[in-house]
């Protein structure tokens, strides 16, 4: 087991730019402005050999209602509650505030094993604020720069002092199997903003773990969150909404929409959110198509499902509205569910696994060129520009993730993309896939295994 380490104080001290630098990357949102932080995030880091599970909270606030700085409050109680370390910092060139008297306070009552941190000490600038934190009475301070990575190696000897000790003898077990399956399913959580993300996040895995309410964009930064379904380790990465590029006009929101991109880009599975009273709009549908075009695997959910009467006219207007302004995403898995009741949530997961091996399906080639023969056979290839035959003569499949044909013809240059479409379907149809993008390419030449022995 790791310890698992709390970053915790007032906001914009300084606490995301640390949690990046004892990470090793840019995976919190940094910027000038207070309060960029809202869920907790989780993320690997490491100091020489040193291994530990890091948190990155939202900045401490006086505020106990139901307010959103209230629930972002009970968020970072709840990482306090599994904390062997708690760092708490604060920005030693605006020295000690009441709002860090209050919360040292606080801490201390908590029983935690805190660690005052002082920030921001790069140069001279924060010696006096060093001096004046020891009426915190949280012992000697740390003195470090979380931005240009000075004194980070100071804060070694107090992790190291709550890791538990290693045991040996599971290292020489001859029962244990290095070849263990050790892989995460990366599932991201994407759409527009307050269509629910968050919300059928906590409902997947039954905890109340990333922030949620009535306001629109809660949520700012991708936030991962590790979970074990059937076996197989997921890692369920929530969003910030995304909307159109000509109504982001804030820096942070670009940074969110950049972060949401990123997600998608290095995700295995993606599942789009919709309000099941907006379904497929403009957003919605540019989402969509990024999303086959970056290759990933494609699951579309109707969320809010309990909020419609009619569900069969309602399913009926989403196919349609596919058929028309989304066909590169024929055989996209729909679910309908309210994560809010819970009512058919059971049939997300299948559907993303379900997903996730089409995703990664590998045909045979003998399978492969019998069904472009039988394509061909139903539907042939049109006439080229100087009414000369196209002839397809071989298919072979790269590489899965997402499957990928490439067909060997004399001219393929002059296939139409309707064809092209055509085969895609076709081979949609034929290997029975569901929930991935197919990418049907094309090669000048001859049957590359023709008279090889």
């Amino acid at each position: 087991m790791q310890p698992t380490v709390v970053i915790v104080g007032r906001p914009n001290v300084g606490k995301s730019t640390l949690f990046n630098r004892l990470v090793g990357r840019r995976e919190a949102l940094v910027d000038d402005r207070p309060g960029v932080t809202r869920d907790r995030r989780e993320g690997q880091g490491s100091m020489g050999d040193l291994e530990f599970r890091i948190v990155d909270t939202a900045g401490l606030e006086e505020a106990f209602d139901d307010s959103l700085p209230a629930r972002m409050r009970r968020q970072t109680e709840q990482a306090l509650d599994e904390a062997d370390v708690v760092f708490m910092v604060f920005d030693a060139r605006a020295g000690i505030t009441p709002l860090d008297e209050q919360f040292s306070t606080w801490l201390r009552s908590r029983g935690a094993n805190v660690f005052l941190v002082a920030n921001k000490c790069e140069g001279r600038a924060g010696e006096s604020g060093v001096l004046e934190s020891y009426s915190l009475g949280l012992g000697d301070p740390i003195a470090i720069s979380a931005e240009h990575g000075e004194g980070i190696h100071l804060l070694f000897d107090p992790i190291a002092a709550a890791a538990p000790p290693v045991d040996n003898e599971a290292w020489d077990d001859p029962d244990a199997d290095p070849e263990a399956d050790t892989s995460v399913l990366r599932l991201a959580i994407v759409g527009r903003p307050n269509v629910g993300k968050s919300t059928l996040i906590n409902a997947v895995i039954g905890q109340d773990r990333l922030l949620t309410g009535p306001e629109a964009g809660i949520t700012r930064d991708a936030i991962s969150v590790e979970w074990t379904f059937e076996d197989q380790r997921i890692a369920l990465v929530d969003t910030a909404g995304m909307r159109r590029k000509a109504r982001i006009d804030e820096k942070l929101e670009k940074l969110s929409v950049g972060n949401s991109l990123h997600a998608i880009q290095y995700a295995h599975v993606v599942a789009l959110v919709l309000d099941s009273e907006q379904m497929l709009e403009r957003q919605d549908l540019a989402i969509a198509r990024h999303v086959i075009e970056e290759g990933r695997a494609f699951v579309i959910v109707v969320n809010k499902w309990d909020l419609i009467t009619d569900h069969k006219a309602a399913l009926g207007i989403l196919h349609d509205r596919m058929q028309v302004s989304l066909p590169q995403g024929a055989g996209t898995p729909i679910v309908t569910l309210s994560a809010t009741t819970g009512r058919g949530l059971d049939k997300l997961m299948p559907a993303v696994l379900g997903a996730y091996k089409d995703w990664n399906l590998r045909i045979s080639t003998s399978e492969l060129n019998a069904w472009l023969n039988d394509s061909i056979e139903r539907h042939p290839p049109p006439l080229a520009a100087n009414k000369r035959p196209i002839r397809l003569r071989y298919a072979t499949q790269p590489k899965a993730r997402p499957p990928t044909v490439v067909l060997f013809g004399n001219r393929p240059e002059d296939l139409p993309t309707s064809y092209i479409r055509y085969l895609e379907n076709s081979f949609r149809a034929r290997f029975n896939l569901s929930g991935t993008p197919i990418r049907v390419l094309t090669r000048k030449g001859e049957n590359p295994y023709h008279d090889k022995k």
